[in-house]
């Protein structure tokens, strides 16, 4: 028999190549899958995973008159990587707290509809000053709908998985009934989508001829602002023991539901703002599709970086990899979308099985007779 049996220390070295082994195991899992289908696997996870860094070093390497060509793709993963980091930062204190958000793409979505009513609802040419409220109301929605889940589990031990997952199908609904009713564009020739927005509410662009905007600075001035938080503030020292010891924590004085309130609303008013941005710089309306996976994939980007803010940033940027290089994927190889996903899923799985050896070890057994 196969026996987990439980390590005298949590092991160190296994939790900082937990997340090197997995991304090991899941290419070589996804190598198996795409054999399987039928295309060349060692070619298909370089497009994948490698083609994107490639192109990164070949901008490094040219000379400055000549880096303009190969921007694009560099500057496309910072794009997806910037909802991802501020959502995945986000959980990942929420996640040091054990408490457990799931419903971090509802909480992205309302900060997309609220953020998009106050565009839509503002004077004709309202000026790049307008940017700050369309922002907070992004804040603000996400908030709003991370409190659902967060008074529930206060006030009636509600579990907070369930409950916000739950949310995040709601705020679908709802955002699909507005495009098709009062958001409406009623010169879109019928298509479930409000009006344009106007410029003063789209994120400044970085870099001429790319879509890289302000986000990126939203982003890591937020993982940098929690990652003091959590290690040089008694707010993160109070996150960190209600959610390792939460007896001890209640003992020093700590609040177990103060501190719930608080992660919930900070990762969702994070969400919802990873929403406001994500409209405002690539969508620039609002469409029933938005992108709200990206609350689910933050989810590993969370666990990639190890629970710590700063690390969420690079799980953003290695899962943001996988989008551009799926897309580069479905072109030169026609693999199907789905496999991005797979990738994904495959990812979570093995890290969170190799995080379990961090406490346990694996111990063969003998059965007992009788």
């Amino acid at each position: 028999m196969i026996v987990l049996e439980p390590r005298p220390q949590p092991s160190r070295a296994l939790a900082l190549l937990s997340p090197v082994i997995a991304i090991v195991l899941t290419l070589i899992a996804g190598g198996i899958l795409i054999a399987l289908m039928g295309r060349p696997p060692l070619e298909a996870l370089r497009i994948y995973f490698f083609q994107p860094f490639e192109e990164f070093w070949m901008w490094l390497t040219l000379p400055t008159g000549e880096r303009e060509m190969w921007l694009y793709t560099p500057s496309e993963v910072i794009v997806k990587a910037i909802p991802l980091a501020l959502i995945g930062s986000g959980l990942a204190v929420c996640f040091r707290a054990n408490v457990w958000n799931i419903g971090a793409a509802g909480q992205y979505t309302m900060g997309a509809i609220i953020s998009g009513w106050v565009a839509l609802s503002a004077p004709e040419g309202a000026s790049g000053i307008w940017l700050v409220p369309y922002l907070i109301a992004g804040v603000l929605g996400g908030m709003l709908w991370a409190a659902i889940p967060a008074l529930l589990r206060v006030r009636f031990n509600a579990n907070e998985i369930l409950v916000s997952l739950m949310l995040t199908y709601v705020a679908a609904l709802l955002l699909d009934w507005l495009v098709r009713g009062p958001f409406k564009d009623p010169l879109g020739f019928g298509f479930p989508e409000s009006k344009e927005f106007q410029p003063g509410f789209i994120m400044p662009v970085l870099v001429d001829g790319t879509r890289l905007h302000l986000g990126v600075a939203l982003a890591v001035i937020a993982a940098v602002a929690l990652w003091v938080m959590m290690g040089r503030t008694m707010k993160g020292f109070e996150v960190r023991v209600i959610g390792a010891a939460p007896r001890a924590g209640a003992f020093a004085g700590f609040s177990r539901d103060r501190t719930i309130w608080f992660v919930m609303l900070l990762s969702g008013g994070l969400a919802g703002l990873a929403g406001a941005v994500e409209i405002s710089a690539t969508v620039q309306q609002l469409q029933p599709q938005i992108n709200a996976e990206y609350g689910f994939v933050a989810i590993i980007v969370a666990f990639l970086g190890r629970l710590n803010p700063i690390g969420a940033l690079f799980g953003a940027v290695i899962l943001a990899v996988s989008y551009i290089g799926g897309e580069n994927a479905q072109i030169m190889l026609k693999l199907p979308k789905a496999v991005t996903g797979i990738f994904q899923g495959m990812l979570l799985f093995f890290l969170l099985g190799c995080d379990t050896l961090i406490r346990f070890r694996i111990r063969l057994a003998r059965p007992r007779v009788g």
